[in-house]
């Protein structure tokens, strides 16, 4: 019960019910007031003027002694069925009206407070007039008191015109009923109207409370389908936007964990060759399989061999790790990219002599400076070379381009004349363990072109290739350039 309470429709029907009923009786008491104040003004304002002819009259036949006309025109007032004439003689004037034409010697008023104070007003010069109950009639009545004269200053009595107000105690009971009639009206309308917003309300929310089961079970593809301008139209679009947003994080999720069981797959797959090359070799050695000195010293050679491979992927695991963390930061500092190529240059001269590979380097300053940390960009530009000089044929020549771009940039370009990647390998070779089928790619990890990925964007930098197969391929690192070096 309580819930069908709190419900939606029986508040705003609440509200607009409680609104039209105070409406419609504010309007009845109003009217009804109005009504009172009209019929008042208009019965007085006639009474008074009544009287005020009366007394004028009935002053001049007293003055002429005028018995009998003045009995006949009395008279007249008698036949009104609404109104009655009374005629009062002050006691306390010194020519009172003669008793014979005082017609209230039966005190009929005299119980009514409201009468006696008119009355008395009236004796006092002063025109008076009451609207009160009177129990003789059993409705309302209208009473106006006007004073009587023989001179200016003495009072001999007044004249009182009492009229019945059926009618005001009939609109007054027209409006009591029209009042309730009003009000239940206002319930009705009152009632439609909440039925209408309610459902105007209720609609859309109980259709994004639909939508929001669907989306606690699952179901990110829902949409609430409501199209509107309003709060409601706004609240129904943010939910439709977290959909997507949940949808997209739940697509983002599944790739996650698909990469994540691709990556354990690769790590077992990549430590499973050179765990049973050593244990295989282990065994021999252990058996005794192997007798010869020379034969066990080869044995040993490769066992140490697989540990050197198997020390790198965990090297490079780690490495790749920490650069997907988002929550890894590198200590950056201002570095001459000059000088890591330097160095760079002079290390992979070891590899690239064995080749006869000559590596040319342009630049057209001396510093080029960016924010970044020393080792990891020696270790990516490091990547590159490896794979240059291993898949350039003998006596080719590996092209280092330093430049100055737009915006404050800096561009670095690496470019060998080897065999290239084919079109269909190109979208992939960023990818973890990707390694191409070639023979001079067999003791790769398959890491080291991701691990490059990651150490450029640790550094706020991109990395694209241009590739063609016999053509050689050429990497493009791209930095924002921290400092305008002006060389003397």
């Amino acid at each position: 019960m309580r819930k069908r309470i709190n419900n939606i429709f029986f508040r705003v029907f609440g509200t607009f019910a409680m609104l039209m009923l105070v409406f419609a009786i504010v309007l009845g008491v109003i009217f009804v007031r109005l009504n009172q104040n009209a019929t008042r003004e208009y019965n007085e304002t006639s009474l008074t003027r009544m009287a005020q002819h009366i007394a004028v009259r009935f002053k001049n036949y007293l003055i002429d002694s005028n018995y009998e006309d003045s009995m006949e025109y009395l008279a007249m007032f008698g036949e009104l069925e609404t109104t009655e004439l009374w005629v009062l003689s002050n006691p306390d004037s010194e020519q009172p009206i003669p008793a014979e034409y005082a017609n209230m010697n039966d005190n009929t008023y005299e119980q009514q407070e409201e009468f006696k104070e008119i009355v008395d007003s009236a004796f006092s010069g002063k025109t008076a007039s009451a609207l009160f109950y009177s129990p003789i009639h059993g409705m309302t009545v209208m009473a106006v008191s006007k004073p009587v004269s023989l001179n200016n200053r003495d009072i001999c009595g007044c004249i009182v015109l009492v009229r019945t107000m059926e009618q005001l105690d009939e609109t007054r009971r027209g409006s009591i009923r029209l009042i309730l009639i009003s009000s239940l009206l206002a319930l009705g309308v009152s009632g439609l109207i909440a039925a209408m917003l309610a459902k105007r309300i209720t609609d859309p929310i109980r259709q994004m409370q639909a939508m929001a089961r669907d989306m606690a079970n699952g179901n990110y593809e829902c949409k609430t389908g409501i199209d509107r301008t309003d709060e409601i139209g706004e609240m129904a679009r943010s939910i439709d936007v977290l959909s997507d947003k949940l949808l997209e994080n739940e697509v983002e999720r599944a790739n996650l964990e698909q990469m994540r069981l691709d990556f354990f797959a690769n790590v077992s797959h990549e430590l499973r060759t050179p765990i049973s090359v050593v244990r295989a070799t282990c065994e021999c050695l252990n058996d005794g399989v192997v007798t010869d000195s020379e034969k066990i010293a080869q044995y040993y050679e490769r066992i140490l061999r697989e540990c050197g491979t198997m020390e790198r992927l965990v090297a490079d695991l780690l490495t790749l790790s920490k650069m997907q963390n988002p929550s890894f930061q590198i200590e950056k500092e201002p570095i001459n990219l000059v000088d890591i190529f330097i160095e760079i240059i002079r290390n992979a001269s070891a590899i690239s002599n064995q080749k006869n590979i000559k590596i040319r380097i342009k630049h057209d300053k001396d510093i080029y400076l960016i924010m970044g940390d020393y080792d990891r960009l020696n270790q990516m530009f490091m990547v590159i070379f490896d794979n240059a000089v291993k898949f350039s044929p003998e006596g080719s020549t590996i092209n280092v381009s330093i430049e100055s771009g737009p915006e404050g940039k800096v561009s670095v370009s690496i470019k060998d004349q080897g065999i290239g990647i084919s079109e269909e390998e190109l979208p992939f070779i960023f990818e973890k363990f990707y390694k191409s089928k070639l023979r001079m790619n067999a003791k790769g990890t398959g890491l080291g072109l991701s691990i490059a990925k990651y150490i450029a964007l640790k550094h706020d930098g991109t990395i694209d290739v241009k590739s063609k197969q016999g053509e050689g391929t050429e990497f493009i690192f791209t930095f924002d350039e921290v400092l305008e070096v002006h060389e003397d």
